[in-house]
């Protein structure tokens, strides 16, 4: 793994001891999926990331010297690089200073495995997020309650869990966007009031377009009654889902073609595609 450290426009050795991020999560991060050392959704990311600034009031470093020094990080790797984004140094106490220099920080990791290809096998995590959330669709970097609903279960024939409101709604998996099919219309969680606005989810919707896709409240018997349902995020792409609990679902078509024109718009998800032979 390679990380570099940086303090508005000038690299440094370490995270400064008093980092706000470090010290109470004040901050923001965006996980990328790259391609050849390239950023194909750089700038959807930095749109979001740039929208959770806004609500937070923190400064960001100039967008295209990031982007530079990222690409350098990344040296033409296929990979997974992190930014991370924070206020800066700070004293003692929740007061944000007037004058905040941003701390950010630049790691380059492997990609993740690929998914089982008969798709993923999912749990209900007793853990709920909050609502409602004043930093509902924020890739903030207060993960706390991503962490215990992860530590729910160890066991490898588990891929990812899905998680609830404090109302019983369907948000999210701990680590991912989710997306149902019920009588020939996608449907995705809305974000609203917690969970993160991802930026392979909003991908998807400008894909599916007027053919049938909207954000909505979803319970959880209107996910185990559905048609198919996969999770997304801008790492992995599109992940079919095989099992929750009792619940089975065969491969669907419409997943998979909705795998084959994600490939279509973004390259770095060609080998996850499947082709027509493996499909029923």
């Amino acid at each position: 793994m390679n990380v570099r450290v940086y303090a508005g426009e000038r690299a440094v050795e370490a995270l400064p001891p008093l980092d706000r991020g470090y010290a109470y999560g004040d901050g923001l991060f965006e996980t990328l999926r790259a391609h050849r050392g390239g950023l194909p959704w750089w700038d959807a990311h930095w749109r979001r990331l740039s929208r959770g600034a806004a609500r937070l009031q923190l400064p960001l470093p100039p967008p295209e010297y990031v982007r530079a020094e990222a690409e350098q990080l990344l040296a033409g790797a296929d990979a997974v690089l992190k930014l991370i984004v924070s206020r800066g140094e700070g004293g003692r106490g929740y007061a944000p200073p007037a004058d905040a220099v941003p701390t950010w920080q630049l790691s380059v990791h492997a990609l993740p495995a690929a998914p089982p290809r008969e798709g993923l096998s999912l749990r209900w995590c007793q853990t709920r997020l909050a609502t409602p959330s004043a930093l509902a669709g924020l890739k903030h970097c207060n993960r706390l309650e991503q962490v215990l609903a992860r530590a729910e279960w160890a066991d490898a024939d588990t891929h990812e869990g899905l998680m609830r409101d404090g109302e019983g709604a369907v948000v999210c998996a701990t680590a991912a966007n989710v997306f149902v099919l019920r009588e020939g219309r996608w449907w995705t969680p809305a974000v609203d009031r917690c969970g993160v606005a991802g930026v392979c989810r909003e991908h998807l919707l400008a894909i599916l377009g007027d053919e049938g896709a909207e954000t909505a409240t979803l319970s959880q018997d209107a996910l185990e009654s559905a048609d198919a349902v996969f999770l997304c995020n801008a790492v992995r792409g599109i992940l079919p889902v095989a099992r929750l609990g009792a619940r089975v679902w065969p491969s669907h078509p419409a997943v998979a073609g909705l795998q084959r024109r994600l490939a279509a718009s973004q390259p770095a998800f060609e080998s996850a595609a499947p082709t027509g032979s493996e499909v029923s």
